[in-house]
C-alpha cells in the first residue's frame, strides 16, 4: 500500500515481485476479502483494505511503542516537541500543564505554536496537535483528553436588563457574541429527554477568538455560547451566569492528535499521556457548576 505497487514493494522488501504477489493473494484468501485494486501501473486499496492497512498501521506503532517503552525506561526523555494548539485553550490550561511538564523533563524541547487556525500538521511539520471539537474522519490519530462542555452565558447585569431565558426559543429574543472559526449560526442543543433542536440567535458582534467574546459578555454586551474551560474562572467570580443547564448544547471533546506514522517517539507519548491525566474524565473547569 506505501509503495503503490507489487514491484515497489518488492524493491523495498528486497523480495521477488512473485513472491510478493502470492503473499497478498495469500493474505486475501485467507480474510475471504479482497483487500487491492489492481491496474497495470498501480495497486489501490479497497475499502476493506483501508480499513485493515489503518489497523495494522496502528498495532504496529504499539508494537514500536512497547519496545520503546522497555529501551527508554531508564532514559532520560530528549528532543524537541512542536505543538501546535488553539489560542485561548492553549494559554489557559495547556500552558500551565506544559510548564509542569517541562519541568519534569527538562531535556525535552517544547516548541508552541498558539493559533486558532487548524493547522496541517504533516504538511507543517509539527509533531502534536491539540483540537478541540467533534473530530472528522482523517488520516490522523487521536486520543481524547478530557470533554468538554458547551455553555450559555452572559453577565448578572445582561440577564437583569433582558431576562433569563427559560427555553432555548427564548432566546431569539437576545443578541449574541458568535465565534467565528467554525461556528454555525444556529445553536443546536439536545433536551434532558434526548429531543434535538437549534435556534438562532440574533447576532451582535463577532470574532475568532473565545476570551475576547467572554470579555465582551462579562461587560454585558449580550449572550454568548463558549466551552466552559474559557468561562469557568468568570462563573465562579459571578461575572457570569450560565442558563439552560438542562440542555446540552451541541458538547465537544479537546483531543490530542498526532501524524500516523510507524514510530511515535517515547517523548510525544509521554506528553500525550501527561495532559490525558492532568485533565481527565471530569476537568477542573467544570467545578464552577457543581455548586449551580
Amino acid at each position: 500500500a506505501d509503495a503503490g505497487s507489487i514491484s515497489g514493494a518488492a524493491d523495498r522488501l528486497d523480495m521477488a515481485k512473485s513472491a510478493v504477489s502470492k503473499r497478498l493473494s495469500d493474505l486475501e484468501a485467507r480474510l475471504g476479502v479482497s483487500l487491492m485494486t489492481r491496474s497495470t501501473r498501480r495497486l489501490s486499496l479497497t475499502d476493506a483494505g483501508t480499513e485493515f492497512y489503518e489497523q495494522c498501521i496502528r498495532i504496529l506503532a504499539d508494537v514500536d511503542a512497547a519496545e520503546e517503552d522497555v529501551a527508554d525506561a531508564s532514559t532520560e526523555l530528549s528532543g524537541a516537541i512542536r505543538i501546535a494548539a488553539p489560542l485561548s485553550f492553549g494559554l489557559q490550561h495547556l500552558g500551565p500543564a506544559l510548564v509542569e511538564f517541562m519541568q519534569l523533563h527538562p531535556a525535552v524541547n517544547v516548541m508552541m505554536d498558539f493559533n486558532d487556525r487548524q493547522i496541517d500538521l504533516v504538511a507543517e511539520g509539527f509533531d502534536l496537535g491539540i483540537r478541540i471539537a467533534k473530530l472528522d474522519n482523517s488520516t490522523l490519530i487521536a486520543r481524547k483528553l478530557a470533554p468538554v462542555r458547551i455553555l450559555i452565558c452572559a453577565s448578572p447585569a445582561y440577564w437583569a436588563a433582558h431576562g433569563r431565558p427559560e427555553k432555548p426559543a427564548d432566546l431569539k429574543q437576545h443578541v449574541a457574541l458568535r465565534y467565528t472559526l467554525g461556528a454555525q449560526r444556529n445553536w443546536t442543543f439536545t433536551a434532558a429527554d434526548g429531543t434535538r433542536g437549534s435556534v438562532t440567535v440574533p447576532t451582535l458582534h463577532s470574532a475568532n477568538n473565545g476570551t475576547f467574546i467572554r470579555d465582551a459578555a462579562v461587560a454585558g454586551l449580550a449572550v454568548v455560547r463558549l466551552p466552559a474551560f474559557i468561562v469557568h474562572e468568570q462563573i465562579t467570580a459571578g461575572e457570569l451566569e450560565p442558563v439552560l443547564l438542562d440542555y446540552r448544547w451541541n458538547d465537544i471533546f479537546a483531543w490530542a492528535v498526532y501524524p500516523q506514522t510507524h514510530r511515535v517517539p517515547a517523548r510525544v507519548r509521554t506528553l500525550i499521556n501527561f495532559l490525558a491525566e492532568a485533565f481527565g474524565d471530569t476537568p477542573y473547569w467544570e467545578e464552577c457548576l457543581t455548586e449551580l
